[in-house]
């Protein structure tokens, strides 16, 4: 009872380190997540013409027309719910893994897998309205740019929530949820095990706790992730697609998955599941080698006076 309830109590800081790791790294990286979100949303005119044609193309379009605090539209509900978002995902990976751990504590590849794909299952009723909302206000510039305009409607996460509750009530805020769960799960079922292997391959640290240093964890962080965020990218783009509640003019709806993966591989080529996908890896990469090296120091543990489990 004691060791269960001891690991049950260690929980708390685990869920304090994914959110600070969480609100670090996405401090860092929004910029790049607003260019893939652009990037991805984009639809490829009849004679081939693109609004952006790369990403340093679609960087400096939107930094000369909305400035720098335009790259960061949309990152204050991302702040907001990434701490809960991170904390639900890396806790729950960490819980998944202990109670799916063999009796001589060792954890086959299958059941890392399932520990990861849970993990991301449990994410999604953060993610879905979080990434909904993002989405929003992300793409309006280029809403407005490509219809003309050169002023931004000054939409708010909370305004959004409002007309979509009033509307449509709460499943209002979780349009897409299947494309999210698809990219959420399948990106964790890659991400954990990656990294518990990656992580594996480093030095130990020396205070005889059989953990990796630090500098071990932030590298297989960044590339469990950019190896994660690169598979699932097709998700990711479908995601995107359906999310997007407000288009241009001549833009393409789509009435769910089948329909939207079958509607951009016929309209757009095999190569927009892929659209996007670089910016998103370089995205992925330091947010979630920041998370793992945030989450493996125990930041939380320093600050609550624990030691580590």
């Amino acid at each position: 009872m004691g060791e269960k309830g001891d690991r049950q109590f260690k929980l708390l800081p685990k869920i304090i380190n994914g959110g600070i790791a969480g609100i670090i790294g996405v401090s860092c990286v929004f910029p790049l997540d607003l260019v893939k979100t652009r990037l991805q949303n984009q639809q490829i005119g009849p004679n081939g013409e693109r609004q952006y044609r790369s990403m340093l193309d679609c960087f400096r379009k939107t930094y000369r027309a909305e400035g720098y605090f335009g790259m960061y539209r949309g990152s204050a509900v991302n702040i907001v719910l990434i701490t809960p978002e991170k904390a639900i995902k890396l806790a729950a990976n960490d819980f998944f893994r202990h109670h799916l751990s063999t009796p001589g504590g060792g954890l086959p590849l299958g059941r890392e897998m399932a520990a990861g794909g849970l993990a991301g299952l449990c994410q999604i009723i953060i993610t879905t309205p979080m990434e909904l909302l993002k989405i929003q206000l992300q793409d309006a510039g280029r809403v407005v740019s490509k219809q003309g305009g050169t002023v931004v409607p000054r939409q708010t996460a909370l305004g959004i929530t409002v007309e979509l509750l009033r509307t449509k009530g709460v499943l209002g805020l979780y349009k897409g949820v299947g494309a999210t769960a698809f990219r959420d799960v399948s990106f964790s079922i890659v991400y954990f095990p990656l990294f518990a292997h990656l992580n594996a391959l480093g030095p130990r640290k020396k205070d005889g706790s059989g953990e990796a240093v630090f500098w071990c964890s932030l590298l297989a962080g960044i590339g469990a992730g950019a190896t994660s965020a690169f598979v699932v990218n097709p998700f990711d783009v479908v995601k995107t697609r359906l999310q997007l509640l407000k288009r241009a003019e001549g833009e393409v709806a789509y009435k769910g998955i089948t329909d939207a993966f079958i509607s951009l591989l016929k309209n757009e080529g095999p190569t927009v599941f892929f659209r996007g996908a670089a910016c998103r890896m370089i995205v992925i990469a330091p947010l979630f080698g920041i998370a793992q090296m945030v989450y493996f120091l125990g930041v939380a543990e320093k600050l609550m006076g624990m030691n580590r489990s």
